[in-house]
């Protein structure tokens, strides 16, 4: 669980996720917006931040809907990717 989520959802959270997500349905029939190829399951079910949400916080402008899968695969965009994997010792 992120350290967004540490202390759970909040009744306003929810209330913006449903609302975004019927939004999505009318305009979008209800597919992910971003359709990540190989990766993308085409029902959005979630709302990604854009920026991070340590950046934009709960900004409607910069929430997208998307499957869970996508989510999953882009992760936070705030964060720095982790470093490369490098040996510590010779064999």
């Amino acid at each position: 669980m992120s350290h967004g989520w540490a202390g759970g959802s909040t009744r306003a959270w929810r209330k913006l996720r449903a609302a975004l997500l019927a939004q999505n349905v009318q305009t979008n029939r209800g597919r992910c917006t971003l359709a990540i190829p190989g990766v993308c399951t085409t029902l959005a079910t979630q709302l990604h931040h854009i920026h991070g949400k340590a950046v934009t916080g709960d900004d409607p402008r910069y929430l997208a809907a998307v499957c869970q899968a996508c989510n999953l695969h882009i992760g936070d965009p705030s964060t720095a990717p982790d470093p490369p994997v490098l040996p510590r010792t010779r064999w």
